[in-house]
């Protein structure tokens, strides 16, 4: 099986495994059928154990300093806790991304049919840069990365696409987890989706004093980045040139924003997908839109909902199901197998791009 290391999609890694003057003795390997065979060392470890999420895969003690072990944790991208002695360690070993609010060791195994949307391939290729911009809402500067296509022109106008991560993660996880910008670089080479910029922020943004207010992000959004983008890229600013997706928590602040403004984002992406958090017994107005179903349907060109089967939060899908049923809403709903995770989304924003800025 060919090796591809996740160089530039991992906040942090070094492919040294096998190269004995580096420590290389320690590392990972991708077999063909999927399973992965770890090395690691613990001295005076009693055990050492892969937790992905509940489900323990203990290596086993080979040397006094070794540990090995040939795990199934299944295809696709798959974070998980290094616990020795049942304390969270990372290994520097292993490649590190961002989620669960912290830095985390992740495997990203191949999904046949699926594997050549992250590959670098010898095809133009955009560019991510991270912005800085003020923040009135937070009293602070924040950041955003902005993609924009590998032909990029400043004298063109384009579209605007503002993607969102999810819960415990922040503005870099569509990039590094998500593989967006080649997933886009893709598709754009294959002529299968329009050029547009893709604004990705950091959801979990709060206020800096003795108040701490979180959820601000639709203020952020709404009030201090979008004019920042527009103010900075030559971008179309009506309402069928703006388009708005985000997964899990990301999914909810879509719903609000693009329901609550829908002179604002004419297609919405809910992924992994919340419309509704009712069970919370907050008032939810965002959702009286789904009671006009002329205005819905002449406000959302797109409004495109996905989740994975295996998803722990598939009752809650469920129930925006139930109180969408009977509505004539112009909604398009797709599953995919898999649970809450980068391998579901994955599939989520490569089924969005090509739908969305359509003449």
């Amino acid at each position: 099986m060919k090796k591809v290391w996740p160089l530039d999609t991992a906040v942090s890694f070094d492919p040294y495994f096998g190269d004995m003057n580096r420590d290389g003795d320690q590392g990972y390997e991708i077999l063909p059928d999927g399973k992965v065979k770890l090395r690691l060392k613990a001295p005076f470890a009693k055990t050492v154990v892969i937790d992905m999420f509940g489900s323990e895969f203990p290596l086993e003690k080979v040397s006094d300093d070794m540990w090995e072990g040939t795990v199934d944790l299944g295809r696709g991208f798959k974070y998980f806790f290094l616990k020795i002695d049942g304390n969270d360690v990372l290994s520097p070993y292993l490649p590190i991304g961002y989620g669960c609010c912290r830095p985390m060791n992740f495997l990203d195994i191949p999904v046949p049919g699926e594997d050549e949307w992250g590959e670098l391939i010898d095809i133009p290729h955009g560019g991510v840069t991270r912005r800085y911009f003020l923040s009135a809402t937070t009293g602070k500067m924040e950041i955003c990365l902005v993609y924009t296509p590998a032909n990029f022109d400043q004298n063109k106008k384009y579209p605007v696409l503002y993607l969102q991560h999810g819960f415990g993660e922040n503005e870099t996880g569509w990039v590094y987890q998500g593989h967006v910008a080649r997933i886009a670089d893709k598709f754009l080479n294959e002529g299968k989706m329009e050029e547009m910029i893709i604004v990705m922020a950091n959801g979990m943004t709060q206020a800096e004093g003795p108040e701490r207010r979180f959820n601000l992000f639709i203020d952020v959004l709404l009030k201090d980045l979008i004019p920042f983008i527009e103010a900075n890229y030559n971008v179309y600013t009506d309402k069928w040139h703006r388009a708005m997706a985000g997964l899990s928590m990301g999914s909810y602040q879509t719903s609000i924003i693009t329901m609550s403004n829908p002179d604002l984002f004419g297609y919405a992406g809910v992924f992994s997908g919340f419309m509704s958090m009712s069970r919370f017994g907050n008032p939810e107005p965002h959702l009286d839109i789904l009671n006009d179903a002329e205005k819905f349907n002449d406000s959302f060109k797109v409004f495109y909902r996905a989740m994975g089967t295996e998803d722990g939060h598939f009752q809650s899908f469920l129930n925006d199901d139930k109180m969408l049923e009977g509505k004539p809403l112009n909604i398009t709903r797709e599953l995919f197998s898999g649970g809450h995770d980068w391998t579901v989304w994955r599939r989520c924003i490569h089924s969005f791009l090509p739908m969305i800025f359509k003449d």
